[in-house]
């Protein structure tokens, strides 16, 4: 049995989800998929559906009935990949936002002894293809805020291509997590990084979607803002149980 699950959420990506699977899969490296799926009524689950054929014992899919937003889908992926065991558990974008190759470094990173590795777009620069300017500074303002607010020295605290040993999301009490945004991967992050456990970045080149519509919302985007004070709060009363 393979032992790294990339998590792929999906709502619509009809576009992209085949081509991401084939991706993976192409890969050296042996990979297993799960893609967590709310629903979508352009019948991404459905293709899915049809490529498990194909992929056997590797591709696998559930599928939620209603829209719960990325935390809980991540949230959901890791609980099955904890339950079955796997050593290395990813996250990533469908969209081709995040390299399929770069899958590679991440886990690296880990076998060579970090935790948690990010693949950041800001370790080494500016490093973001295809973004407007204003998207480019509301990102990076966003990830100098949560390095002021937090402590941690992750210059991608909102990257959403991660790795976690599975160790770290076992001793994560996932049921107590709050976001459902972005500011879930801040939350993680954060909650890893109270646990005391090594966090390394990786660089890599983020691409903005071409096929597909963008799920971002100005709600999301508050969440991100005003949660992450609240979250670093909870956590001077509460320690690591906040």
């Amino acid at each position: 049995m393979a032992d790294s699950l990339v998590i792929i959420p999906t709502f619509n990506e009809i576009e992209n989800i085949g081509l991401i699977i084939d991706a993976v899969f192409a890969l050296e490296q042996d990979f297993h998929i799960l893609v967590v799926d709310d629903n979508s009524p352009d019948g991404t689950g459905q293709l899915v559906k049809e490529l498990q054929q194909h992929y056997s014992n590797k591709l696998f899919l559930e599928v939620r009935q209603e829209k719960f937003g990325l935390g809980t889908a991540y949230i959901h992926g890791f609980k099955w990949a904890i339950e079955r065991k796997y050593d290395y558990i990813f996250e990533m974008d469908a969209d081709f936002s995040h390299a399929p190759e770069d899958l590679l470094k991440l886990r690296q990173a880990c076998v060579n002894g970090a935790d948690v590795t990010v693949g950041s777009r800001y370790k080494k620069g500016i490093n973001v293809v295809n973004w407007p300017l204003h998207r480019i500074l509301l990102s990076y303002g966003a990830s100098f805020y949560v390095k002021c607010i937090t402590g941690m020295k992750v210059h991608d605290p909102t990257a959403g291509f991660v790795c976690y040993k599975r160790r770290v999301l076992e001793t994560i009490n996932l049921d107590s997590v709050k976001f459902i945004g972005y500011a879930f991967q801040i939350e993680m992050k954060f909650r890893a990084h109270l646990e005391g456990y090594k966090i390394e970045e990786v660089p890599i080149v983020f691409t903005d979607r071409v096929r597909g519509k963008s799920k971002m919302s100005a709600s999301i985007i508050n969440e991100a803002v005003f949660g992450v004070l609240q979250m670093k709060i909870r956590s001077l009363f509460h320690k690591k149980k906040f």
